[in-house]
């Protein structure tokens, strides 16, 4: 195999409509990929053969939108057909943009758009259920899944052109994010970790208005024992672990840590792990949420 075929690059979006799909295929397409909305599965497997054999530069880097008005059957054979496509020496990834029920309900009223799997007399809120269920073997597959619940438009952009644009491919993109747990905890993560047992700054008056990137806030944590050993122990593991989804050829590994309120001790100590990750060499996307 030539080496310009084996770095060419496919990448596969998909997720529930509402979710972002447009948005992020339009940010791949202005950071230069090469994008095809809509594409029918059964054609999928040659479009990949012509990304390979046309030699066009501009198609080094595709991405192709894939979505539930496929064929029932061959969205639940489409992991298989994603194997075969890594076995011919593509570098291939499906990225899954997902939210709530409630948040996808809302986005359709507020745009009065038309659901896709609409029919007469079929409400909405069966129709994103139906979709759902349809798109679930590709959900599962994702290399990347997405939560856009709480990302508004131009938090997703910046999320592609950092996490997918920005991957070397054969390089593990990792992300810390830091949220607060009464927002409830997101759903798009590998790991978490709780830091609502550590002293809250919010309880000092001097620092309630201030957030973990604050040096004064800092100051106060660093100044725990535990706040320090629950760090180096953040720390130990991630160093001990990565290496291994490395080795398994991972792309893509979201590490959480979550306060009550998202502001201090999580944001605090998700700047300080992204902090060592780079030390280490690893690219480290950092994401607070509560921000």
């Amino acid at each position: 195999m030539a080496p310009e075929e084996a770095s060419r690059r496919l990448l596969v979006v998909s997720g529930l409509s509402g979710a972002g799909k447009t948005v992020a295929l339009r940010a791949l397409e202005d950071s230069g990929f090469y994008c095809v909305d809509n594409l029918p599965l059964d054609f999928l497997p040659r479009f990949a053969e012509l990304m390979q054999t046309s030699g066009l530069p501009n198609w080094s880097r595709v991405a192709v939108g894939i979505d539930a008005r496929n064929p029932a059957a061959a969205l639940h054979a489409f992991p298989e057909q994603l194997r075969k496509l890594r076995q011919s020496g593509l570098d291939v990834e499906l990225l899954f943009l997902d939210a709530s029920n409630d948040t996808l309900f809302k986005r359709f009223q507020e745009t009065r758009r038309q659901h896709p799997l609409f029919a007469d007399g079929c409400p909405l809120v069966a129709a994103i259920a139906a979709e759902r269920h349809l798109l679930e073997p590709l959900s599962e597959a994702a290399d990347l899944l997405v939560d856009t619940t709480t990302t508004h438009i131009h938090q997703l952009r910046e999320l592609i052109r950092l996490r997918i644009v920005g991957r070397t491919v054969g390089q593990l993109s990792l992300q810390c994010l830091s949220f607060g747990f009464k927002y409830g905890v997101p759903g798009d993560v590998d790991f978490v970790f709780d830091a609502r047992f550590l002293p809250n700054p919010h309880w000092k008056s001097s620092l309630r208005d201030l957030t973990g990137k604050d040096p004064a806030v800092a100051t106060f944590l660093n100044q725990d024992p535990r706040a320090r050993a629950y760090l180096e122990s953040i720390c130990v593991f991630l160093d001990h672990w990565l290496p291994h989804f490395e080795a398994d050829d991972r792309s893509y590994l979201t590490v959480a840590i979550g306060c009550t309120g998202g502001r201090h001790r999580s944001v605090w100590l998700v700047e300080q792990v992204a902090a060592h990750m780079e030390v280490s060499g690893r690219r480290t996307v950092v994401t607070h949420r509560e921000r």
